[in-house]
């Protein structure tokens, strides 16, 4: 007569005492504090919280056995970023967390950590300035995906008075299209090489509503605009979610954000070669990332490359006055 072995019945308590245990540590909780607006690789946890990598470690596969956290691999390294809350529990758990102030010392490590990427990133179009185009058809090239781009630009039907920001314009190669199409055009770029071969592109196309700005969009930008797009760029951001945040306070109100992105892939030498912080993005995350910034996500297109990479075209709008209040009226309810 075979023996079989009992089987175990599932108890739902089980998942609640991981969750107890997970949170049960000051720790921890700071990490998923973190991880709330970021996700963060081990080596930049541990040094953001000033302990060696075997015992972050440690919490993260406590935090991860607990579905507090999730994981996603860029390449050789993986990134931590806080799940979606999966019950009351949990959901309780991530708002009182994100009422706590993180400690001075924390902050100052996560500005070195998104310092040490924006660096990366600046060097890498400093060098490379002179090689733009040649970088960028390696992935995505603007005329892969330009005429899907201006299908979704044009069918918001914007005023003739309306006016556009280009975060990022490389060599301006997008510039020309906005400048046809809205009444004012100001490119900002934190690079002066790659702002210079913008300025070249204005110039030879005599494109005189288009304004040129030397500046960190994220930091020191006072313009506004009905339309802020963005073509490629957002993989090159040190802290992305955080970035919408930012990006959303220069979409003037009833105005869209238009992105295009890569999907997520696991072309790990796009890094090296292209600059790139992140190997794009989920379609969920940016989602999220937008609602949580207050824009409502809208129409997407999704364009297959035979290199493999796929592009997705994402449209953001931003509620004017009156929709915004009617939609908090709506969440009070």
């Amino acid at each position: 007569m075979t023996l079989r072995a009992p089987e175990l019945e599932f108890d739902p308590c089980d998942e609640l005492a991981a969750l107890c245990k997970a949170g049960g540590d000051p720790l921890r909780l700071n990490v998923l504090r973190v991880l709330s607006n970021d996700s963060f690789g081990v080596l930049e946890l541990a040094q953001i919280f000033a302990i060696g990598q075997s015992g972050m470690s440690h919490h993260l596969k406590v935090l991860a056995q607990a579905d507090l956290v999730a994981t996603r691999r860029e390449g050789n390294a993986i990134f931590y970023r806080r799940a979606l809350p999966n019950g009351r529990l949990h959901a309780a758990l991530l708002d009182d967390i994100d009422e706590l102030p993180l400690p001075a010392d924390v902050q100052a490590r996560i500005a070195t950590v998104h310092q040490q990427r924006a660096t990366v990133s600046r060097d890498f179009f400093a060098r490379m300035a002179s090689n733009f185009q040649a970088q960028q058809d390696l992935i995505a090239g603007l005329p892969q995906y330009r005429d899907s781009l201006l299908a979704l630009l044009d069918a918001l039907h914007f005023a003739p008075s309306a006016s556009a920001v280009e975060i990022g314009p490389g060599d301006g190669a997008f510039l020309p299209e906005l400048a046809q199409r809205f009444a004012q055009v100001t490119a900002l770029d934190n690079s002066p090489a790659m702002l210079e071969l913008a300025s070249q592109r204005c110039a030879a196309e005599g494109l005189d509503n288009v304004e040129l700005k030397l500046a960190d969009a994220l930091q020191d930008a006072p313009v506004t605009a009905d339309c802020v797009v963005l073509n490629m760029v957002l993989h090159h951001f040190a802290a992305p979610a955080e970035a919408f945040r930012k990006l959303a306070d220069l979409v003037a109100p009833g105005g869209s954000l238009l992105l295009s992105e890569l999907c997520s892939h696991d072309q790990s030498w796009a890094r090296e070669a292209c600059g790139d912080l992140w190997l794009g993005f989920e379609q969920e995350d940016l989602a999220h990332w937008a609602t949580a910034a207050g824009l409502t996500p809208g129409e997407s297109l999704y364009i297959g490359l035979k290199n493999g990479f796929q592009i997705q075209l994402r449209h953001f709008a931003k509620p004017d006055a009156h929709s915004a209040f009617s939609l908090r009226q709506e969440r009070n309810r």
